[in-house]
């Protein structure tokens, strides 16, 4: 038996757009999926291989735990054989959670309260006392929130509007809801007057509620009758209502809705700690758990590895690997504390790998989207020698990669194509990198760097003076107008901040594209997101004479038997779930009525086939035509109308989003990191939409690491030199030329860039 090739077996994928993919996939190597964005890599990777492995991990429970657990649909496919169990790093966010700081992410506070509950003195009791979630842990003045949220009056009530014309903008207090409807119907106040023009003491009644001691009576009327209710002021109800309450248990509500319309200061009692003052006085060698939250990483480190005491000796040993790890990746100069909503893309992309990274188990399938994005050049390399120590342990690594660095040191590459889309989905190499030819993968690996040598000529300037967010020293910077900026520097060094932060504020009138995520359901279509369902419905009505609804599926459009899901999901109690296409409308989603009306000879289906490409000549409406063409513009030209956004992969979803941007017609674009999840070929077309933009007149500014696009620029900013205190300042502005001349870190890689052309 020892000549059998271990390897993982897949024969027939049919997931997506895969046609009947057969892929035997050794184990125990470096596999990178490469191909263009929408070929078909994400459908081999995630929706096949990792799906069946999972799904197979959960049968060894019994069926009253499976029941609980996440339920996995078998994967169209015809054979799947070997499979290892799997441990999936996605591009997805991670979480922004407003308490989810890099400790309780990675899993190290629990073991700091336990250091302090055991080794502290004075000792103050069990390791849950110093959480700032606690009954006891949590600051008296903040709630444990580390902040003192107060209302904004600026930002809650416009004074210039009346009641019933939104002067309350926070919604749930406005007329959209039933506390607003009886502000306006109490009988207390004019809807319709302004509130700027209330007399003084009605404007203190609306907004603070009655004079201390007296009581206001509002009738609040119901189909009964009026019923008798003290009136308390807008700003006092909101602090009661939405402030003092835990917002997680009320509907339609978040923390961000509540952040936006309130001030928020640090908590004078704690510090912004979020802790009761007593907690703060138990100290381990002179520090106090706040602090050991502030350290950065690699001085906790080397206060963990200080500690005498045997038992807090034990305990530190379980928190030093994941920090090393951290340390390791680059992150060293992050906090505990620090938010992980506030990471950058490549920090945010590092701390998940590190939190994978702590386990001995091996025989593992660990599975990489895209783990450069958002690193540096000079980032990548560790991240090379991390999936090399990976494979080192008997595990096998499987990345969706389009850095060429990453592509090089694979022991085997696997190319989907030979498109995107319908185009996609069948496998055009495997085998070893050096064997690579002839495939669009194969170009990118001679692809050479251009440096812009004819920039445009700047004329104007933004600016940016004496900016201290997050950790800018003190920055002050002028941006060119009307010409392609790019704004480099490692993960961490204040880009965002500079950017996303301080630039916005200055200009509230920028167009930004960050790298969120979009909503994406099954009833979310590419027309939809675009808007122009909504227009394509109005022609059918128009010709047909039949109301809009009729051609939704989300309305009275929809077949009857699957609701317009176009599929079934028939309960099988404890067996694992399955889809089944309905029978009645065959897919499509519509009943036999919508169908069998017309526009142009196709009815709504055929319409919502049609490939953006073919719709550009299919309609003749102004508005269709223009949002059409900036899809084909960012090179989205393969994907149908219909298609459902929760399909798309990474790169469709970072190019849509930036389309739908494309629209508004703006003066300034500011775009965060816009060559996420593309291949070097579709990087091209990416350009000459920015260069297009720039063109018409506007400026166009991108954040970003990819090389081809710092070259491809009129000017170049470099943040630096490292990330976090070591980071925030200006290392260079120029052209790329001129950059060849420097000696940063973002110079060094575009001197390689430029000569291994001549190699």
């Amino acid at each position: 038996m020892s000549g059998i090739k271990d390897e993982i077996i897949l024969r027939g994928l049919k997931e997506n757009n895969l046609k009947s993919v057969d892929l035997n996939i050794p184990k125990e190597k470096i596999i990178v999926f490469t191909g263009l964005s929408g070929s078909g890599k994400s459908s081999v990777v995630f929706d096949t291989l990792a799906t069946e492995s999972r799904r197979q991990m959960t049968l060894n429970y019994p069926q009253y735990i499976r029941y609980q657990m996440p339920r996995y649909e078998r994967p169209h496919a015809d054979l799947m054989q070997n499979l290892s169990p799997v441990v999936v790093v996605e591009q997805r966010p991670v979480g922004g959670n407003s308490r989810s700081t890099v400790g309780t992410y990675m899993d190290i506070n629990p073991l700091i309260r336990l250091l302090f509950s055991r080794i502290g003195k004075p000792s103050i009791g069990s390791a849950n006392e110093f959480s700032s979630q606690s009954s006891f842990g949590s600051c008296p003045a903040c709630s444990g929130f580390g902040e003192i949220i107060a209302p904004d009056l600026n930002k809650m009530v416009d004074l210039e509007k009346s009641l019933r014309d939104y002067a309350v903008r926070f919604k749930p207090l406005s007329p959209s809801g039933w506390q607003g409807n009886w502000m306006m119907t109490c009988g207390l106040f004019e809807p319709d007057l302004p509130i700027k023009d209330y007399s003084e003491e009605k404007r203190q009644l609306l907004l603070y509620g009655p004079k201390e001691g007296e009581k206001v009576n509002a009738p609040f009327h119901t189909k009964n009758g009026p019923q008798k209710h003290d009136w308390d002021g807008v700003l006092p109800r909101f602090t009661r209502l939405y402030i003092n309450r835990d917002i997680s248990k009320l509907k339609g509500v978040t923390q961000d809705d509540v952040l936006a319309v309130s001030t928020h200061t640090l908590c004078p009692t704690c510090q912004g700690s979020g802790l009761n003052p007593k907690v703060l006085e138990c100290r381990v060698n002179g520090f106090n758990i706040a602090e050991y939250d502030q350290f950065e990483l690699t001085e906790l480190l080397e206060e963990l590895t200080t500690l005498q005491d045997p038992l807090g000796e034990y305990i530190a040993q379980q928190a030093i690997p994941p920090l090393k790890q951290l340390v390791e990746m680059g992150l060293g100069y992050l906090s505990l504390s620090r938010k992980m909503g506030t990471l950058s893309g490549g920090e945010a992309q590092r701390v998940k790998i590190a939190r994978h990274l702590g386990s001995s188990l091996n025989n593992i399938t660990y599975i990489f989207d895209e783990p450069s994005a958002g690193l540096h050049p000079e980032e990548v390399d560790l991240l090379i020698q991390m999936l090399k120590s990976i494979k080192a342990q008997h595990n096998t690594v499987i990345v969706i990669e389009h850095d060429v660095s990453i592509i090089k040191v694979a022991d085997e590459i696997i190319e989907m194509g030979p498109g995107a889309g319908v185009n996609g989905g069948e496998v055009v190499y495997q085998g070893p990198v050096e064997e690579l030819k002839n495939t669009p993968t194969a170009t990118t690996l001679t692809h050479q760097l251009t440096i812009n040598k004819n920039p445009r000529e700047i004329k104007d300037y933004f600016a940016i003076s004496g900016a201290n967010h997050n950790n800018l020293k003190n920055i002050s910077v002028t941006i060119p107008k009307n010409v392609l900026v790019s704004v480099c520097g490692v993960s961490g060094s204040g880009k965002s901040s500079l950017m996303l932060e301080a630039f916005t504020e200055i200009y509230p009138e920028t167009i930004s594209v960050g790298q969120g995520s979009i909503g994406t359901s099954s009833r979310s279509t590419l027309a939809t997101y675009m808007g122009i369902m909504d227009d394509i419905r109005s022609l059918f009505s128009k010709e047909t004479g039949q109301p809009p609804g009729l051609f939704s599926f989300n309305s009275s459009g929809a077949c009857p038997i699957c609701k317009g899901k176009g599929v079934i999901t028939p309960d099988v109690a404890f067996a694992d779930p399955v889809t089944i296409p309905c029978e009645a409308c065959a897919g499509t989603r519509y009943s036999d009525e919508a169908l069998s009306y017309r526009y142009q000879a196709k009815n709504i289906v055929e319409i919502l086939e049609l490939t953006i490409d073919e719709a550009i000549s299919y309609f003749k409406m102004p508005k269709i035509i223009k949002r059409v063409n900036t899809l084909k513009d960012v090179g989205l030209g393969y994907l149908a109308l219909g298609q459902t956004t929760s399909s798309l992969s990474g790169g469709e979803i970072q190019r849509l989003k930036l389309a739908s941007h494309l629209q508004k017609e703006g003066q300034i674009y500011l775009l965060d990191e816009p060559s996420i999840g593309l291949h070097t070929k579709d990087n091209g077309k990416l350009l000459d939409v920015f260069q297009k933009l720039v063109n018409k007149g506007n400026s166009v500014i991108i954040i970003e690491h990819n090389l081809d696009f710092i070259a491809a620029s009129d000017w170049i900013i470099e943040m630096g030199p490292g990330g976090g205190k070591q980071g925030g300042r200006i290392l260079f502005e120029g052209t790329p030329e001129e950059m060849l001349n420097a000696q940063t870190l973002t110079a060094k890689w575009l001197k390689e860039g430029v000569r291994e052309r001549f190699l």
